[in-house]
């Protein structure tokens, strides 16, 4: 399963002058979660993760590392379907 991970940090707790910057907000190595991409805006002391885990269990082990300095927002989310219409079970047709 997919997980969208927001975390949100102050600039108080931002980890930028940290050994390790933004890896002190999560652990990479975590067991059952892999890391598909992380983006990050960093002016507004946010962070973007998509990881894949089979248990909400393994983010919460990927994201301890951040508890106490940032807040998480996690969402379970699929894939892109190509069209809306394959996703509504329907096909294009003229209007």
């Amino acid at each position: 399963m997919l997980f969208h991970i927001t975390q949100v940090h102050t600039p108080e707790q931002c980890p930028r002058d940290l050994p390790g910057g933004i890896k002190n907000l999560s652990d990479e190595k975590a067991e059952g979660c892999k890391v598909v991409a992380t983006y990050g805006a960093y002016s507004q002391h946010v962070i973007y993760y998509i990881v894949e885990a089979n248990a909400i269990e393994a983010v919460y082990k990927f994201l301890d590392p951040g508890w106490l300095r940032c807040t998480a927002t996690i969402t379970p989310v699929s894939g892109m379907v190509p069209t809306s219409a394959h996703f509504f079970g329907r096909k294009n047709r003229a209007r």
